[in-house]
C-alpha cells in the first residue's frame, strides 16, 4: 500500500505543480517571459524531439557523464581500500587530497582547456574532479565504520583477504559505498553542465547557454526540465540495483 502511495504522490505532485503553473501563465500572474507557460515549454521539446537536437545533445551529456563517473568509481574505490589498509599511504597523501578536495572543478576549467584543449578530455577531468571525492569519501567512511565485532570475528574464522573483503568489509561499507555513488552521480551533471557552458559546442549546457542568447526561454526550460527528469531517472536505476545487489549477498551469506 505505501508503494502506491508514493507512486500516487511521484505522479500527482508533477501534475499538480503544472497545472499551477499553466493556470498562473494564463491568468498572466507571472512574466511570460521569464517563465514561459507550459504549453510553449512542450511546444519547444516537441520541436527539438522531431529535429533530433534534444536527443543529440543528450546523448552527448550522458556520455560525458558516465565516462568521467565511470573514471571516478574506477578510482575512487580502490584508493579507498588502499588508504583503508595503508595509513601510511594515507599519512603521505592526506594534505595533497585536501587541498585539491578544497579547489572548486569549476575553478579549474581555466586549467583544464590549457592542458587537454576543448575537447572531451577536459570535460570528463572536470566531471572526475567533482565525483571523485563524494565516491570516496563515503567508502573510506563505509570501510572505517565497519563495527570492530565483525573484523574479529573475521580474524578468529582466519578468513583470506579475499574472504574479508567479500563477506566483511564490502558489505559493511556497501550502504554507505551506496550514498557515495548516489552523491557523485549527482555532482556529474553539475560538473558536466558547468564544463558545456564555458567550453563545449555540443551537449545540454549547450543547448541551455545558447538559448539563453538567442532569448529562447522555453527552450532553456526544456533543457533544464530534461535534466531532471534524467537525473531522477538514474538516481532511481542505480538505488535499484544497488538494492538488489545487497539483498543478493546478504541471501548468499
Amino acid at each position: 500500500m505505501s508503494k502506491f502511495f508514493k507512486t500516487i504522490n511521484f505522479i500527482l505532485l508533477p501534475l499538480l505543480l503544472a497545472a499551477s503553473w499553466q493556470f498562473l501563465s494564463a491568468n498572466k500572474l507571472v512574466n511570460a517571459y521569464l517563465i514561459p507557460a507550459p504549453t510553449k515549454v512542450l511546444a519547444a521539446a516537441a520541436a527539438l524531439l522531431k529535429s533530433g537536437a534534444l536527443y543529440k545533445h543528450l546523448s552527448i551529456s550522458l556520455f560525458r557523464v558516465f565516462a568521467g563517473f565511470g573514471i571516478s568509481v574506477c578510482a575512487a574505490l580502490p584508493v579507498a581500500f588502499i588508504f583503508y589498509f595503508s595509513s601510511i599511504q594515507k599519512r603521505f597523501f592526506y594534505a595533497i587530497f585536501e587541498f585539491i578536495r578544497a579547489v572548486p572543478p569549476l575553478a579549474m576549467i581555466p586549467l583544464l582547456i590549457l592542458w587537454f584543449g576543448l575537447g572531451e578530455a577536459s570535460k570528463l577531468a572536470v566531471i572526475v574532479l567533482a565525483t571523485f571525492f563524494p565516491v570516496f569519501l563515503n567508502a573510506e567512511s563505509g570501510l572505517e565504520s565497519v563495527e570492530e565485532r565483525w573484523l574479529e570475528l573475521a580474524q578468529s574464522l582466519e578468513l583470506s583477504f579475499a574472504g574479508k573483503l567479500k563477506h566483511i568489509l564490502i558489505p559493511g561499507a556497501m550502504p554507505q559505498i551506496v550514498t557515495g555513488l548516489r552523491l557523485g552521480f549527482g555532482y556529474a551533471w553539475r560538473a558536466l553542465l558547468g564544463a558545456e557552458l564555458f567550453a563545449a559546442a555540443s551537449g545540454i549546457g549547450y543547448l541551455i547557454t545558447d538559448a539563453q542568447q538567442m532569448a529562447r526561454i522555453d527552450i532553456v526550460f526544456v533543457g533544464i526540465i530534461s535534466i531532471g527528469i534524467l537525473g531522477l531517472l538514474f538516481d532511481n536505476i542505480l538505488h535499484l540495483i544497488t538494492s538488489r545487489v545487497m539483498r543478493n549477498s546478504e541471501n548468499k551469506d
